[in-house]
């Protein structure tokens, strides 16, 4: 059975046709990992500003909640996402994580407030054979959501990540009080859909007339995970966002 927050983001996408492979062909996936609490993140939030208006690449946010003891609760934080970063540790072999951290194609982790590394970073990775390659593309179909993802080698999880768009926030506390940060691709949920087995595979999801949620996008990641289950490798990525963010 679907989850709710499918069909909750589903919802969002029937109110509006959507606009069909934003980005289905991405030069790479940049994760970053933040907090509102942290007085080294706006950097990093305005580096993923700049990137993300780059129309090859899939930029998403991730509030991490560990820093809300500081004097402010980050109102986008979330203990999935927290986990999720965690996860990347672990599969890395890391000790520990950090804000601002970023991510790319689920392969190698970096400081993520210099976005011109960031880009470089990632287009050697992609002449490397280490960007997303298996072609996934994704469209509404009237009341459902088809997600078609092409033939490649191995196995990986279908995994949908939600975000709202943008949202300006001023800081009213803590380590960056009075500033007013703007944040682009705010992940506000994530879940696996389907397992995918190096076939062609199709994945329909039904849309339901439920009340929206605060998200008007997604992105469709084809992500390996390690034997404990922790986030890996992104073999195949595609976006898609509703016309009205």
């Amino acid at each position: 059975m679907l989850k709710l927050a499918t069909l909750l983001l589903l919802a969002v996408f029937a109110f509006a046709p959507a606009r069909a492979e934003d980005i289905s062909h991405p030069l790479g996936v940049v994760e970053l990992f933040t907090s509102q609490g942290c007085s080294s993140c706006p950097p990093a939030d305005r580096a993923m500003a700049t990137l993300a208006d780059e129309p090859d690449l899939i930029v998403l946010t991730y509030h991490v909640d560990y820093w809300n003891y500081l004097g402010w609760s980050d109102t986008m934080s979330t203990a999935q996402n927290t986990q999720r970063q965690y996860g990347y540790g672990h599969t890395m072999g890391r000790s520990g994580v950090y804000t601002p951290q970023v991510v790319l194609n689920g392969r190698q982790q970096m400081k993520g407030t210099d976005s011109d590394r960031i880009f470089s970073t990632l287009t050697t990775m992609k002449a490397a054979g280490s960007g997303p390659d298996v072609p996934i593309s994704a469209r509404m179909n009237g009341d459902e959501l088809d997600i078609h993802i092409g033939a490649g080698t191995g196995k990986a999880d279908v995994v949908v990540v939600y975000f709202a768009s943008h949202e300006a926030v001023k800081i009213e506390a803590g380590e960056n009080k009075g500033k007013i940060v703007d944040y682009r691709n705010i992940v506000n949920d994530i879940e696996t859909v389907a397992m995918w087995n190096g076939s062609a595979k199709t994945i329909t999801l039904p849309a339901r007339v439920l009340e929206p949620r605060k998200s008007d996008g997604c992105a469709i990641l084809l992500q390996k995970t390690d034997a404990d289950g922790n986030p890996a490798a992104i073999l195949g990525a595609a976006l898609l966002t509703s016309p009205q963010s």
